[in-house]
């Protein structure tokens, strides 16, 4: 793109901007303009940084200075334009407008997991790759780019889990606001197991009723009570011996403080640990002592093959070494769906109004029906969701399998605050109808991916 497009695609988004009659379609155009011209000022960007790092043995403090960001920004920014450098083809597409720059972000991402020879040939080929790219979103993309690096792995993958074990890191630091921080990084098996143990501790300190002081935001409340989970579970000395014992589960999926409820009474205690209030009394966390548990999803009705489909869901990535010494040893539940229906899943499926939380059996169930969030077109994953009743609790909703859906953080707050409508045909076929008027539907949920 030359400088003169850049210049007429901002006349057009001020001209949209003056338009108090603009319809969708003009203002989806000024965006469009925004993105193109976005793009090749983030082309510019990369050539500058380029240019410097040959002449400033700290380019990264230089960009951070210039863009008033922090050195962690820069040094992304620093990263951007190295990948630009080896990706001719992204870089002349990036500078057209045609992709954004978090596409390529998503190959200095991937290119990361791998090393030397293997890392080249990944960046090479998403290079080759700059058309799907243009046709692509970013997360689409790097989709693709995982699958490219996948094939590129020799072995079983334990290479990589050793590498990630060694990985692991933890820092503290006290931020401007007095607030001590806490970072840490895990391989992924570890780190389902002590997702799980947060998750178990949340419904165990916030099932029935949350803190006075927890935020309203549907994302700043689900991290307030992960860090009195987290709080809890390190300082409390009987739970933090329970948290030594080996063999825990896989997480047990989304949590289901869909916020359409409210606790019984003022029925409250502090927790020791922290001061922040619970239910009292308050219930242990559900015991995990014992073999970890996946999910069996039995498709008895998958287009193309003879005979059911079954395909384990485990929450992260393990390789095949792991995987086969931890089935050998696993609690393994078989759930057979077909086209939308939950034809078996062991446990009571259905609680009515005797319990506003999901259990356990409920939330095995919908895993298997769902990869995803259940809104058309997200891409969160289902144990980042949280269960949703489709006739809210306070409106008299049930527990039942059939008033439950997985659903991220933003749509759930587009549900309950932005006025979005749900409605489940009899094979979970669903209906969103929108503020404006427009509805969008699907049809039976699927855990299959595009070919």
């Amino acid at each position: 793109m030359e400088v003169a497009g850049v210049v007429e695609r901002v006349g057009h988004i001020c001209a949209v901007r003056a338009n108090p009659a603009a319809d969708a379609a003009l203002i989806k155009s000024g965006l469009v303009a925004i993105r193109e011209a976005r793009a090749w000022l983030d082309a510019q960007q990369g050539g500058l940084v380029r240019s410097l790092r040959f002449i400033d043995s700290f380019a990264e403090n230089t960009v951070a200075d210039a863009a008033k960001q922090s050195l962690g920004r820069a040094a992304k920014t620093t990263e951007r334009s190295d990948t630009l450098d080896k990706t001719p083809n992204l870089a002349d597409a990036l500078e057209d407008g045609a992709i954004t720059a978090e596409h390529v972000d998503a190959v200095t991402r991937a290119s990361k997991k791998l090393d030397g020879a293997k890392r080249d040939e990944l960046i090479r080929r998403a290079d080759r790759l700059a058309d799907v790219a243009k046709a692509a979103t970013a997360e689409e993309y790097a989709r693709r780019l995982d699958l490219e690096a996948k094939k590129l792995q020799e072995g079983d993958g334990m290479d990589r889990l050793e590498r990630q074990r060694r990985s692991a890191r933890a820092r503290s630091w006290v931020d401007v606001e007095g607030m001590w921080n806490l970072s840490v990084r895990f391989d992924p098996l570890t780190g389902v197991k002590i997702a799980s143990r947060i998750d178990a501790m949340v419904q165990a300190l916030f099932g029935d009723e949350v803190p006075d002081e927890c935020p309203q935001d549907p994302f700043e409340k689900q991290r307030y009570l992960a860090a009195q989970a987290v709080a809890q579970l390190l300082l409390d000395n009987a739970m933090a011996s329970h948290d030594n014992s080996d063999g825990d589960g896989a997480d047990p999926g989304p949590s289901d403080d869909d916020g359409d409820g409210h606790g019984d009474g003022d029925t409250t205690a502090r927790t020791a640990a922290t001061g922040t209030r619970r239910p009292a009394p308050t219930p242990s966390p559900p015991s995990r002592s014992g073999p970890p548990e996946f999910v069996a999803v039995i498709d008895a009705d998958a287009p193309g093959h003879h005979g059911p489909v079954v395909e384990f869901s485990i929450p992260v990535e393990i390789p095949a070494r792991v995987l086969a010494t931890l089935a050998g040893t696993a609690d393994i539940h078989a759930v057979v769906v077909r086209n939308g229906i939950v034809l078996y899943a062991p446990g009571e499926l259905n609680l009515g109004r005797a319990t506003r939380l999901a259990s356990r059996a409920q939330r095995r169930a919908l895993r298997a029906l769902y990869r995803d969030c259940a809104i058309p077109g997200c891409t969160v994953g289902y144990d980042r969701c949280k269960l949703h009743h489709i006739i809210w609790w306070i409106d008299g909703g049930t527990t039942d399998l059939n008033n439950l859906i997985p659903v991220c953080s933003m749509h759930h707050a587009k549900i309950h605050n932005n006025g979005w409508i749900i409605e489940l045909g009899p094979n979970r076929e669903l209906t969103l109808r929108l503020p404006d008027g427009s509805i969008r539907t699907t049809g039976p949920p699927t855990r299959r991916t595009a070919a």
